[in-house]
């Protein structure tokens, strides 16, 4: 009997080397090694917001808004580390990128924050290729899209179309083609279901947390925080255990940027610049080395003043 013992033992050592508390093989290991997962957050996108009251500090709603918004990154970095990830590190987008509450984010794990603005990777900031992969939180449609609450691309008072080699580009699209040039992909996305299409139209078949469905600009129906952030955290679960399966979203270089603008003056002024090529009377074209460089370009037109200081 003592042999028949001893094969039980080296079978169920075989197998506990293989799952881990009844997981399959593949994500036992993928646990095991860690995954690395970058989190950029905007707010026109998270449950609930609608209007300036939520967005703004300035706002009756603002405070209760940047918890919901620090509840839905918690609940990404909750069900992304129930699927494996390790390791997070957390972009505040939006405003002056200043939301996010610091003493309630990260559920006790080493989260990293990046926070406030300008930077030159804007929504990306920290992105490079150690990453697994990235999750979008409270994004919005694009300012091309006729619906979507709060629809806009990086600008809604100064500009009116961000294009990348000809293709009109949420603010989605621009950061996955930041991501994309450091081979890093993107999983997940959570806002309102004009965005979330917006994004899977472009980048396929990544993870969408709908939180609401844009009944106009200023409008929406929306689910309630508690089934939001469950969502988040299920959506989150899914794109991790699934992150084999996405690939980078990579563009031709050099990168033609086209920029479009509501006023006349600063392409004008842009047009000085011997790299800088007026398209139109309200457009510029950049041509870029790569999604660096556009990011760079864009930071500087959406944040340069003569009058900067200190």
């Amino acid at each position: 009997m003592k042999p028949a013992l001893s094969c039980g033992i080296v079978l169920i050592t075989i197998f506990a080397s293989t799952a881990v508390a009844g997981r399959p093989a593949a994500q036992a290991a993928q646990e095991k090694k860690g995954l690395k997962i970058y989190i950029s957050v905007d707010m026109e996108g998270v449950t609930g917001v609608v209007t300036a009251d939520q967005l703004a500090p300035q706002g009756f709603e603002y405070q209760k808004f940047r918890e919901q918004m620090t509840d839905e990154v918690n609940a990404a970095i909750a069900g992304a580390l129930s699927a494996g990830a390790t390791e997070f590190v957390v972009s505040d987008s939006h405003g002056n990128a200043e939301s996010i509450i610091l003493d309630k984010l990260g559920l006790g794990l080493p989260v990293t924050l990046v926070r406030g603005f300008p930077r030159p990777l804007s929504m990306m900031e920290g992105i490079d290729s150690s990453f697994d992969g990235v999750i979008f939180i409270g994004y919005h449609a694009s300012t091309n899209n006729t619906e979507g609450v709060r629809a806009h691309t990086i600008s809604s008072a100064y500009l009116t179309n961000i294009s990348l080699n000809g293709v009109p580009m949420p603010e989605a699209g621009i950061n996955a083609a930041i991501a994309g040039q450091f081979g890093v992909p993107v999983i997940m996305i959570s806002g309102d279901d004009r965005i979330v299409k917006e994004a899977r139209d472009l980048l396929g078949n990544i993870e969408g947390a709908v939180v609401k469905y844009a009944v106009g600009f200023h409008s929406a129906r929306t689910l309630l925080p508690g089934a939001a952030t469950a969502l988040i955290r299920n959506k989150a679960t899914e794109a991790v255990k699934r992150i084999k399966e996405f690939k980078p979203y990579k563009i031709k270089m050099p990168v033609q940027l086209d920029v479009g603008f509501k006023n006349y003056r600063p392409v004008e002024v842009l047009s000085y610049l011997p790299n800088i090529e007026r398209t139109s009377s309200h457009s510029v074209r950049f041509m870029a080395r790569d999604m660096v460089e556009a990011s760079k370009f864009i930071e500087f037109v959406t944040t340069y003043e003569p009058g900067l200081a200190p």
